[in-house]
């Protein structure tokens, strides 16, 4: 028998190849991490619970766990995360979600257990010993989850209060937009908007504190909120034979609309609103797909 000449992997089909792989392991590797934290926040909740429930039943104090830890130190010396302070912390995590079925409102009670096993366990050690009130706290857990906010992010937030501004800027979205993307809208927005990063002071200039605002883009857009994309600053609009400049354009990722920024110092004066329908109607016409359309925003300053 003719034996067939095996065939070289073409470049384009070898390639191909090698993305799936690369694809499969990469999402293996990230469910595999999921899983571990998991877990780890299952075990140290259940941790907590056992201690909880012996010092109940024989009458222990706290000096149970230091005794504890040390125990375990001397026991398992390569064991990792069993610190005195650590214990502590899992039995405070028992004693915060003693149920976690129930720690969001029904329907959701099935979606929650893993909802809060998905949070790693620093992100809630930082929730327990920042935010006391529960609803602020899974609100805390939603956006990390959804922007995946690392540790230091969280704190931020958590250190400007974001839960209590977001959502609640003055707009007219509810008269002008169908409910759905007016709730969308409403929702993306905080009021006030806390720019402390800025290192400006009295007096200033509007286009000094754009410059500042552009600088530390990073800490702007963290600041704005989940789904903003800098577009540009000092954005040109050709109308006509005259030339009109934005200040701040953006994209919003989940309104899928451009939102239109104009720095003024002061309070605000009915004559900018003006200004800003006259900027989002061009943009609606120059820049928008036929899905998108422009938001405009007024930021005294």
């Amino acid at each position: 028998m003719k034996r067939t000449p095996a065939r070289r992997s073409s470049g384009a089909g070898f390639a191909t190849l090698l993305d799936e792989l690369k694809g499969r392991i990469q999402s293996a590797q990230a469910r595999a991490i999921v899983s571990v934290n998991s877990e780890l926040v299952r075990l140290y909740w259940d941790v907590g619970r056992i201690i909880n429930q012996r010092q109940e039943q024989e009458g222990w104090g706290a000096a149970v766990i230091p005794r504890l830890a040390r125990a375990l130190h001397n026991e398992l010396p390569d064991l990792k995360g069993f610190s005195e302070r650590n214990i502590g912390r899992m039995r405070a995590f028992h004693r915060g979600y003693p149920d976690p079925g129930l720690f969001l409102p029904q329907p959701a009670a099935k979606l929650e257990e893993s909802f809060i096993w998905t949070i790693p366990w620093f992100h809630h050690v930082i929730l327990m010993e920042k935010v006391k009130d529960l609803a602020a706290r899974r609100w805390y857990m939603e956006q990390t989850l959804a922007s995946g906010w690392s540790r230091n992010i969280l704190a931020l937030q958590i250190e400007a209060q974001a839960h209590r501004r977001q959502g609640k800027a003055i707009s007219n979205f509810a008269s002008l937009l169908p409910p759905a993307q007016s709730d969308l809208t409403e929702q993306a927005l905080r009021d006030p908007y806390i720019f402390d990063f800025l290192t400006l002071t009295e007096p200033f200039h509007e286009r000094e504190l754009e410059t500042q605002l552009v600088r530390h883009l990073e800490k702007f857009l963290l600041e704005l909120g989940q789904g903003f994309a800098f577009v540009g600053r000092q954005h040109r609009l050709d109308v006509g034979n005259d030339d009109f400049y934005i200040d701040l354009l953006f994209y919003h990722l989940r309104l899928r609309a451009f939102i239109v920024i104009d720095l003024k110092k002061g309070n605000f004066k009915p004559e900018y609103a003006g200004k800003l329908n006259f900027y989002c109607k061009v943009v609606n016409d120059r820049l928008k797909h036929p899905t998108r359309s422009a938001h405009h925003w007024a930021d005294p300053v």
